[in-house]
């Protein structure tokens, strides 16, 4: 009689998956949640959610998220298409492309960086509302 509409990822809301310390990943990682690593992944990690990075956590590869908060290493190619805090205690070295940047002072942060344009921009230039 009554069927469960189906859902596009808000059921994933407020749910994190967890990579603890002392635990090591070879191979890519894909996630529609959010996710927190406070072990090391060698390999590439795709989410559509926010990426947490602990301070004993270690990826060496490529990300891309939406967002993303950095407290440990990273090395490799990182597309975070919202916005990327960068912690103190953070070491970075790559290449970085993201829509907004925070870096704490302190952090290790070796890297060429990007800043990604504004989906809204674009699409305010398409309609011919941009600025004059």
């Amino acid at each position: 009689m009554f069927e469960k509409a189906k859902k596009n990822g808000t059921e994933l809301l407020g749910k994190t998956n967890r990579i603890v310390e002392g635990t090591s990943i070879i191979g890519d990682i894909v996630s529609k949640a959010d996710f927190r690593l406070d072990g090391e992944l060698i390999g590439n990690f795709t989410s559509q959610g926010k990426l947490v990075i602990g301070s004993s956590g270690v990826i060496k590869g490529d990300i891309i998220c939406h967002n993303a908060d950095i407290e440990g290493e990273f090395q490799g190619k990182l597309k975070v298409l919202e916005v990327l805090n960068i912690k103190a205690t953070a070491r970075i070295h790559g290449e970085v492309a993201v829509g907004k940047l925070s870096i704490e002072p302190g952090a290790d942060f070796t890297a060429t960086c990007t800043m990604l344009a504004h989906s809204n921009q674009v699409i305010m230039l398409e309609d011919g509302k941009g600025s004059e």
